[in-house]
């Protein structure tokens, strides 16, 4: 039997950050499924990633954020923007708004725009925060299978692109976010999930 000591929370958070600063690919909890976190701004991080979920280059990869001053340095709030995410964050609302320069194209499916949140979820908001920039936020599934609220239930041939895994344990939204682009005169439900459509326009009023 090992004495190696457990590795706390904490360490582990600090692990997986270095491996997403270093390039690697990290599954960790949200408050709605696991997600798969890298650095944005790494073209070849961002390709690993959508090779490891077979996932169509035009299909973008939500992000998320520590904070909306950490959000900010990769994206571009409008008002609507701010008011949303004063009524909804953290949580599980993902917000369309214009990209940064510094977001690789190649995470926003070579579109000018990305969809954006602070969870609900410690662990992922300290990874964010931890990692030094927003990181990628997509679900830790093959593209087309069902998301996983345990970190178990990664696939096998998903888990082998992996570098980490930061297990939370089993979550108990196990849904995706609502996702809603901001970025006209007019809000437009994107994907509807965990937050109802109709109290995103009440938040508006």
């Amino acid at each position: 039997m090992s004495n190696a000591p457990v590795e706390n929370t904490e360490a582990r958070i600090g692990r997986a950050a270095n491996v997403i600063r270093n390039g690697g690919l990290v599954a960790y909890p949200t408050d709605t499924v696991y997600g798969i976190g890298c650095d944005p701004r790494n073209p070849h991080a961002v390709g690993r990633l959508f090779e490891a979920k077979e996932r169509d280059p035009n299909r973008a990869s939500p992000l998320i954020g520590a904070s909306i001053e950490q959000l900010a340095e990769a994206v571009l709030f409008t008002d609507a923007a701010l008011q949303l995410a004063a009524s909804f964050w953290p949580g599980p609302l993902s917000l369309v708004l214009p990209a940064r320069p510094e977001v690789s194209r190649l995470v926003l499916g070579n579109l000018e725009t990305a969809a954006v949140r602070v969870p609900a979820h410690e662990t992922a908001r300290s990874l964010a925060s931890a990692a030094g920039f927003a990181i990628t936020a997509t679900s830790a599934n093959i593209s087309g299978q069902p998301p996983v609220a345990r970190a178990s239930l990664i696939s096998s041939r998903l888990a082998g692109h992996l570098d980490f895994v930061l297990d939370g344990g089993t979550l108990s939204a196990g849904s995706v976010s609502t996702i809603v682009d901001v970025t006209g005169d007019v809000p437009r439900l994107v994907r509807a999930g965990v937050i109802a459509w109709d109290r995103v326009l009440e938040s508006l009023r």
